[in-house]
């Protein structure tokens, strides 16, 4: 027997308005669950949930010694990431998606979408889940709401989100709250065992960002089925900010406190994937004088505060990070945040009930349990970890969290970064010229390609503006238009853009700078500059420090070796700003006005250097 509206009123606690109770027995009618149940946040369901993924082999738990409170859970070989080929933009006209992004019409979808989500929850439970990102009742703050009917996305939600009562009191004021609905895909029938991965071959993942809605089906792994992550937080934001006047960014958050005067400052950075996000949010100084504090690893929700200053909050309450390559040697802060309470998804198991992964510190295990179940030994010939791995911890167990990182008015910002991954021809930093300019170094970010990518020639280009590429909700061009709109309404007090390089290559292919905590000798610069202590030099590609102005103590970097950090070949940025004005094109009459004067001067800067 599916649930009835009297079963969706019954299970509802007190605090449910009469609006939601409609969407989700709508819902219900739809995708018939066998029961019903509202998600609280509370340890207690915690504790029932997680003990029953154990028992039916979803979870497994791990050593409580080693790892209390933690759990690992093994995909299907076919759910393993997002899906950006099923990931839709359903705007009601084309033009409004853009070229980045797969569009489909909303009608036609919402069609499709009825007749994959009837009766898809048979034989389930559906969760419903209030949620907030961001600290509860901020100014900067959004509520939503995801129904599900994976007990995986209610423990992952748990510690992604601030989840639970306190999030539908909100809802139950009159808050705005985003409509979220999610299924594995998977209906059983009477009697039928369940796997301990469902998941539907054919998968959707789709946004109505004129209605705010989220509609996701087929998945349940990470961004695909956590639809507060990327679908809330960064696709429908953006379409939010963008009507409402703030910014939805995919950025770390960080505190630097200089401790000779006690002064903080607040930088957020965009880095595509494979750059050292996630390490340069958890950084550990090499040079004394300053502490590293993280507000966020992964997004930033920026909006104008009282004093005309852009605000910025981390919207989600924890981490979910990728696994390989992450040890003590690489970001020990990470590390340390995830010995407990956590959840690892597609790790390797170790013979003593801890976890492993590819980069991790120590030996290679002799006997591992891999990502599909199987014995592993270091002969098998292939990863014991899936390369796009996965931890999911709260962000309070950070050792190095900002002590008010959720403050809900959120902090100041006061310096933007951009990088990528460049071994040739890209300064270690860089300071916009301009607020424009600025906004032309996020739209023209690109990283050169690793060989582990199958569809573009080692070494190419692949543009990824502001690190938004596979998240921006509506047409990137519109999208640069609203960075000139808020510049323009916030004036010298939006904070100047920076491009920044920590992968310079030599010759013979050694790296030109050491990274990890020595970028802490980067941000020095920045902060010194926007602090008015420093000056810059005028370069190609922007404005850059002094030799004798930053500091290289403790370093073995000659002039010789700086030199070459800040080399340029004009005619080799001549030909990327040509692939640029081709990139450009492909959003047509859209590209904003300044962003084609930027490209125009930066051609002027390449001819004069030439002389």
């Amino acid at each position: 027997m599916s649930v009835t509206e009297q079963d969706v009123r019954a299970a509802a606690p007190a605090n449910t308005p009469e609006d939601v109770l409609a969407w989700v027995a709508e819902v219900a009618a739809l995708t018939t669950p066998d029961a019903i149940e509202f998600s609280d946040g509370t340890q207690e369901e915690w504790d029932r949930l997680t003990s029953l993924m154990v028992e039916t082999g979803v979870f497994t738990r791990l050593n409580e010694e080693k790892r209390p409170n933690s759990f690992l859970a093994r995909s299907l070989p076919s759910d393993v990431a997002r899906v950006e080929s099923r990931t839709f933009i359903c705007s009601e006209k084309e033009e409004d998606a853009g070229p980045t992004n797969h569009w489909a019409d909303p009608v036609e979808m919402k069609a499709t979408l009825k007749e994959k989500f009837t009766g898809c929850m048979k034989g389930r439970t559906m969760y419903v889940i209030p949620f907030s990102m961001g600290p509860l009742g901020g100014p900067i703050s959004q509520l939503g709401i995801e129904i599900s009917d994976s007990p995986y996305v209610v423990c992952n939600m748990r510690i992604m989100t601030r989840m639970g009562k306190e999030a539908m009191d909100l809802i139950a004021e009159g808050k705005p709250w985003v409509p979220a609905v999610h299924s594995v895909g998977v209906p059983l029938e009477d009697g039928q065992e369940d796997t301990t991965w469902p998941c539907n071959d054919e998968k959707y993942i789709t946004h109505f960002p004129e209605t705010n809605e989220i509609w996701s089906f087929g998945s349940g792994y990470g961004g695909n089925a956590l639809l507060g992550k990327k679908c809330f937080a960064l696709r429908i934001a953006s379409t939010m900010a963008k009507r409402d006047g703030w910014m939805a960014e995919h950025m770390l958050i960080l505190r630097l406190t200089r401790e000779s005067d006690g002064r903080q400052f607040h930088i957020t950075a965009a880095f595509p994937s494979a750059c050292g996000k996630t390490n340069l949010a958890m950084l550990e100084p090499t040079i004394p004088g300053y502490k590293v504090e993280t507000v966020g690893d992964d997004i930033a929700w920026m909006r104008p505060g009282p004093d005309g200053r852009l605000y910025a909050i981390n919207p989600e309450a924890g981490f979910f990070g990728v696994a390989p390559g992450t040890s003590y040697s690489t970001n020990p802060m990470a590390m340390e945040t995830m010995k407990a309470n956590s959840i690892f998804t597609n790790v390797a198991l170790t013979d003593d009930g801890d976890v492993w992964w590819e980069g991790i510190d120590g030996e290679v295990p002799a006997h591992l349990i891999d990502w599909h179940g199987n014995d592993w030994t270091p002969e098998s010939g292939e990863k014991a970890a899936h390369p796009n791995s996965r931890f999911t911890v709260p962000a309070s167990q950070c050792p190095i969290i900002c002590s008010d990182w959720e403050a809900p008015e959120g902090v100041a910002v006061d310096a933007i970064l951009f990088g990528g991954r460049r071994a040739s021809n890209v300064p270690l930093v860089a300071e916009q010229y301009e607020p424009a300019h600025g906004v032309f170094i996020g739209a023209s970010v690109a990283s050169e390609v690793t060989a582990a990518a199958t569809d573009v020639k080692a070494g190419a280009l692949r543009h990824d503006p502001f690190a938004m590429l596979p998240f921006c909700g509506y047409n990137m061009a519109d999208y640069w238009g609203h960075w000139l709109d808020m510049q323009a309404k916030l004036g010298d007090k939006f904070p100047k853009a920076y491009q920044v390089n920590w992968f310079r290559k030599d010759d013979e292919g050694n790296w030109l700078w050491p990274g990890y905590g020595d970028n802490s000798r980067v941000l020095d610069w920045i902060v010194r500059r926007v602090a008015g202590e420093v000056e810059a030099i005028d370069g190609v590609t922007g404005r850059y420090p002094k030799f004798e102005d930053f500091n290289l103590d403790g370093l073995d970097v000659t002039e010789e070796s700086w030199a070459k950090l800040f080399h340029i070949c004009p005619d080799a940025w001549a030909a990327e700003m040509d692939d640029t004005e081709e990139y450009f094109k492909t959003f047509g009459d859209k590209v904003p006005a300044p962003i084609l004067e930027q490209l125009a001067k930066f051609r002027e800067r390449i001819a004069a250097a030439r002389d």
